[in-house]
């Protein structure tokens, strides 16, 4: 599995954001200038972020980009999912109907767990500065 270039790039766009002061916005050309993304491709990824209700936009001079929540509010799987849609690393742990196989398979339950344990994981890391930064 592997996430999509889209959100690669909403996450390094959450992660500057998140190294904002509070009140802080920054413009997309910015964003996309120093965090080396497309800034057309930027504008669709601003645009689902908003839609999420992880992000405010606004226009103007004043205007620009900030988090819609404390960064440790907002997790890693909040912003994968806003951007690639729910996880799941097989049809069969979403649609069991998905499998003729179903009640003999004995990978379904492996797939289970596993997408469980990501889940966990990505929902457990947030972009506060103290949680995105190496240790």
């Amino acid at each position: 599995m592997q996430i999509t270039r889209q959100a690669d790039y909403a996450l390094r766009a959450i992660i500057y954001l998140a190294k904002l002061d509070e009140g802080q916005k920054a413009s997309t050309s910015r964003i996309a200038s120093e965090q080396k993304i497309p800034p057309s491709f930027l504008a669709k990824i601003v645009s689902q972020l908003s839609v999420s209700g992880l992000i405010h936009t606004s226009r103007g001079a004043r205007g620009g980009v900030s988090l819609a929540r404390p960064a440790e509010e907002i997790s890693v799987l909040d912003v994968i999912q806003a951007i690639d849609g729910p996880i799941f690393l097989n049809e069969c742990t979403e649609n069991s109907d998905a499998c003729p196989f179903m009640s003999s398979c004995p990978l379904r339950e492996i797939w289970c767990e596993a997408r469980a344990e990501l889940i966990k994981k990505l929902s457990g890391a947030n972009f506060s500065l103290a949680n995105i930064s190496p240790s």
